[in-house]
């Protein structure tokens, strides 16, 4: 989903300055063939040499379009009429599709979406040269309709009307969610709600993030970017708290921040494996059970028959605590409420769970601290871990794991494995952000 506009205090500065505006190579219609779906969702066609990214078409679609904006490796293509459509298409599951930014591929059937995905992730793969002949590559795993149980709703008041929902797609102008097919429910019930408590507090032209995750005794809400609440305000969150069920409501002025109280209802609780948490309000949670479900699977696939394990990034212990039911587990995170979280569940984990402190980004673990493991787990955030992969390549860990949320920056780091010795064994496949471009995935690597 798009981020929200920044909000910029102080003295007026002048605008950057800004590249002229390109050109189009002719401002009428022209004919186009979609030959194939690019990384983002669109469609691409070509025309006189021309690249044209044409969103919501399919291979085999001839359609007429005219020139958008330009792009660094092409042009936007504006549909005009459809003349002939391609095999591949359904219909949307969502009134807001073609809007709304949180999907780009409601019009793809599901062989299609599918294939789209598979054939992406083994492109980036083939590239590094990390795709060889032995590779095991395991169906993929999906997280249904109505199963996304975290996501950041912009919420903005506009004279009378209060906005809540997600960015249009490159832009910065909202879209009113009406409904959500990628939501879980009780999170798209809290949109009427939502609307009627902002438009209570809000002032003209103030806008808030409100980041929602469903946990299992309810929704922990972080109202972010929220001025200090004065009394007023904070009366009429915590009523609409009560209203709303929910589990616990905090507000921070920004990303980042430490989340101040308003209602703390309920502890807020989520289980890993044999301990249940009360995590941070708004901390890091995976994006779904189902997509949290099939990642643990393959990582303890992974770790079978090590007995001492390091789980590096370790968050609050999504593979921790699964992995302490089956080997001794040593968990590393930066992150201090991460840190307290790991900490509290290894109080119950009885011994099985050891816990450090570190910037992996800064600080790695070098070769003579990862070499008494017998297996490594690594889930790094989008930017990959290349300080830390630079370490084990030089380890002798017999099994290192690797999960991520970028087959890009995965096939970056899964190069430095191979040219230190390790092999790719295995990949398992995990579409967590249902009708996006986004894909997750576990690579297992061997030494030798």
């Amino acid at each position: 989903m798009a981020a929200p506009r920044k909000q910029h205090k102080g003295r007026p500065h002048s605008r950057p300055a800004q590249r002229p505006k390109m050109e189009p190579p002719t401002h009428g219609p022209v004919e186009v063939e979609i030959t194939r779906v690019g990384g983002r969702g669109d469609g691409l066609g070509e025309w006189q040499g021309h690249r044209l990214f044409v969103p919501q078409t399919l291979p085999g679609d001839r359609l007429m379009v005219k020139f958008g904006e330009g792009r660094a490796d092409g042009w936007e293509g504006v549909p005009v009429s459809l003349l002939a459509e391609g095999p591949g298409r359904t219909d949307p599951a969502c009134r807001h599709f073609g809007t709304c930014g949180g999907c780009a591929t409601q019009h793809m059937d599901e062989a299609t979406y599918t294939a789209w995905k598979l054939d992406m992730l083994k492109g980036i793969l083939d590239r590094a040269g990390l795709l060889g002949p032995d590779v095991v590559m395991h169906p993929m795993a999906r997280t249904p309709a109505g199963g996304r149980r975290r996501a950041t709703l912009v919420a903005a008041q506009r004279g009378r009307r209060t906005w809540v929902g997600f960015n249009e797609r490159h832009s910065h102008r909202l879209v009113d969610l009406a409904e959500c097919a990628v939501l879980a429910p009780p999170l798209v019930a809290l949109l009427g709600p939502l609307r009627t408590v902002l438009g209570q507090i809000l002032a003209d032209g103030q806008q808030v993030d409100v980041a929602l995750t469903l946990l299992e005794d309810g929704v922990d809400m972080v109202l972010e970017g929220l001025p200090e609440p004065d009394l007023r305000v904070l009366e009429t969150l915590a009523a609409f708290a009560e209203e709303a069920d929910l589990a616990r409501l905090c507000w921070r002025p920004r990303p980042g921040q430490p989340a101040e109280p308003i209602a703390m209802r309920r502890r807020g609780t989520i289980t890993f494996g044999p301990v249940t948490l009360s995590p941070a309000p708004g901390t890091f949670l995976q994006a779904s059970a189902a997509g949290e479900g099939a990642l643990i699977a393959a990582a303890l696939l992974g770790i079978e028959g090590a007995t001492d394990v390091a789980d590096l990034f370790a968050g609050s212990g999504t593979f921790t605590f699964p992995a302490s039911k089956k080997a001794r587990i040593h968990a590393v995170e930066g992150d201090p409420d991460a840190v307290a979280a790991l900490q509290a569940g290894a109080r119950v984990a009885g011994g099985q769970v050891s816990v450090e402190k570190r910037d992996l980004f800064r600080d790695p673990l070098p070769p003579y601290d990862l070499n008494p493991f017998q297996a490594v787990i690594f889930d790094p955030p989008r930017a990959g871990a290349q300080a830390q992969v630079e370490e084990l390549a030089r380890s002798t860990v017999p099994t290192v794991i690797a999960v991520s949320c970028n087959p890009a920056s995965f096939a970056r780091d899964g190069a430095i494995l191979v040219a230190g010795g390790y092999r790719l064994t295995e990949i398992w496949p995990v579409d967590q952000f249902l009708w996006s471009s986004h894909l997750e995935l576990v690579g297992l690597f061997r030494r030798g």
